[in-house]
């Protein structure tokens, strides 16, 4: 938490791996919430690196992560780079006793999730985690119909993404949101993360949870398909499909109640969709540019003791736990 004075006391975030996502979807973010400063990146590539910096106004820029986390100047890190590396530089981060947000999903699998999160837990240490759809009006507004009974008593949930095989995958080049030894799931630790944690926000843990998963195409090592069935603590059931070698690029939710329906898509930029006893309401809400602007807001808000932020690593981890019983990691 921010100490005396608190208001006006300026956190000073360290950037560990300033590639694509945090160009316009990130970092921009935190140099827009008040409060919070960017005062240092870090990239392998010092030339990169510095250029990085030199495009965002950024005074300082490493090579080397232990020197970014244990910067004295630094309060916060946010931890950018690929899953296989987030226990390491977390576990670091939690030892150097700093605020930490780190890039989703928490960890390539559960056990290391939970390393992590165990680790900041027990130094009593903020850890949020970017499952920035939780913080995104859009979903809050989905959030707000089910809990105002706008479909009525809410029964099940269904999601399924499907998508072709991108040129990469198709040229066998390596990727690695490919990689099994880096994203067992492959574009489903990328992708379906962020859908199944959002429903668990929107819906409650999950206390049962199977799946079925596979590699059908043969292009890469990681797993290319998924299904699965689940159920959340409240009795709501759930169903989900994920296929990443079909002809066409399809992103569905429904959510089923006893009085209703409510119609969405967890990437694409399109209306929800409110079907219940009075008809049928489209509702379109537009995106910030920068995509993670009201998670990093809220960081700010739990930091200042004025609410809780809805993605930590506890959520983060059970997350973790939903996503390695759907591949079979546990």
């Amino acid at each position: 938490m921010i100490n005396e004075n608190k208001e006006s006391e300026t956190v000073n975030w360290g950037i560990l791996g300033c590639g694509n996502v945090t160009e316009i979807k990130s970092g921009p973010a935190y140099q827009k919430t008040e409060g919070f400063q960017i005062v240092a990146v870090m990239r392998r590539d010092g030339d990169k690196a510095q250029d990085y910096a030199k495009r965002h106004g950024i005074s300082k820029y490493y090579t080397d992560a232990d020197a970014l986390i244990n910067d004295p100047e630094i309060d916060a890190i946010y931890i950018a780079t690929p899953p296989d590396t987030h226990k390491m530089y977390g576990l670091k981060v939690a030892q150097a006793g700093k605020i930490c947000c780190i890039e989703k999903p928490l960890a390539p699998n559960y056990q290391d999730s939970l390393a992590i999160y165990e680790a900041f837990k027990d130094k009593n240490i903020p850890l949020f985690v970017s499952y920035y759809r939780r913080s995104l009006p859009r979903f809050k507004q989905i959030k707000t119909w089910l809990d105002t009974n706008s479909i009525g008593k809410i029964r099940h949930i269904r999601w399924h993404l499907s998508k072709p095989a991108t040129p990469l995958d198709l040229t066998r080049n390596y990727n690695w949101r490919t990689d099994a030894e880096i994203a067992t799931g492959g574009y489903f630790d990328d992708l379906a993360s962020h859908g199944l944690d959002l429903f668990i926000y929107l819906l409650g843990d999950i206390k049962d949870v199977t799946g079925i998963s596979l590699n059908q195409q043969g292009l890469y090592s990681a797993k290319d398909a998924a299904t699965a069935c689940w159920l959340h603590e409240s009795g709501i059931t759930g169903t989900g499909s994920w296929n990443f070698g079909c002809s066409m690029r399809e992103d569905i939710v429904e959510i089923f109640g006893s009085k209703g329906k409510i119609s969405f898509s967890v990437f694409e930029n399109e209306p929800l969709v409110l079907s219940n006893e009075e008809g049928k309401l489209n509702l379109f809400i537009e995106h910030p540019e920068n995509i993670q602007l009201y998670h990093v807001q809220q960081m700010r808000e739990h930091l200042l003791g004025n609410s809780v932020h809805p993605s930590n690593g506890s959520t983060g981890s059970h997350t973790s736990w939903v996503m390695a019983k759907i591949i079979g990691n546990i």
